[in-house]
């Protein structure tokens, strides 16, 4: 059984029997490098059976800044990540850094499945066109609901948002906490980078509410960043 590619498809983030979710980055340096590396994984993948140790789907995203590339893979369980590792991943990876050597592989975290998600109107679907916009935020610690607490905050500013500007916003949220408790990780899709570039300048945008987003206790840090889909790979059938 081989792997299907899906060319410019995006995760369906609400797959059933999702135990663990994996987000990578990797900066590459130059928009064609962004390109030549996605086809190099897909080659990469394409080439070889799929790994049947419970990846339920891989997913590549290139970054608007012409630089990064985002991974987000679907699993059954942290352990069949570790088993991937161990057994399939090494000659992947050989193959995909000679087609494009000097990649930096920057970052790797572990989130558990959807915590928290909202669709807008039911345009968040895989086959609308749009980008992601990838919202990392992270906490001094492990503390007890203190995540969950700032996810309700930002649905408080988001619900805020539609009754005063109908229509603001993306097309939907989904929140992933990691399992190490530092940090939550925003999948959100939008129509289109200048609506999301335009929706940031608002001046609305500095309203109470997302102020006590933007100060709420134990967030020490965020970033954001936009990506195109580029790929999405599944088992066949």
């Amino acid at each position: 059984m081989n792997a299907v590619a899906h060319p410019d498809a995006r995760p369906d983030l609400h797959r059933p029997g999702v135990g663990a979710v994996l987000v990578s980055t990797w900066r590459v340096g130059t928009p064609e490098r962004q390109r030549a590396a996605v086809d190099a994984i897909r080659k990469a993948w394409e080439s070889r059976e799929w790994p049947d140790l419970g990846l339920l789907s891989y997913s590549v995203h290139t970054g608007t800044d012409g630089d990064t590339l985002l991974h987000y893979s679907q699993w059954t369980a942290e352990q069949a990540y570790e088993d991937f590792v161990r057994t399939y991943r090494d000659d992947r990876n050989a193959e995909i850094d000679a087609a494009v050597p000097g990649i930096e592989r920057v970052e790797l975290r572990r989130y558990a499945p959807i915590h928290r998600s909202a669709v807008r109107d039911g345009r968040d679907t895989g086959e609308r066109p749009g980008i992601v916009v990838v919202v990392e935020a992270d906490f001094d610690g492990p503390d007890a609901g203190i995540r969950e607490d700032w996810v309700d905050t930002v649905f408080t500013a988001m619900g805020e948002d539609a009754a005063l500007r109908p229509g603001s916003g993306g097309d939907g949220v989904h929140f992933h906490l990691s399992t190490d408790g530092g940090r939550v990780l925003n999948y959100a899709r939008w129509a289109s980078e200048q609506a999301h570039l335009e929706w940031l300048a608002d001046e609305a945008r500095q309203s109470e509410a997302w102020t006590r987003v933007h100060r709420h206790p134990g967030l020490v840090g965020s970033r954001v960043k936009r990506y195109t889909p580029a790929l999405s790979l599944s088992a066949g059938v």
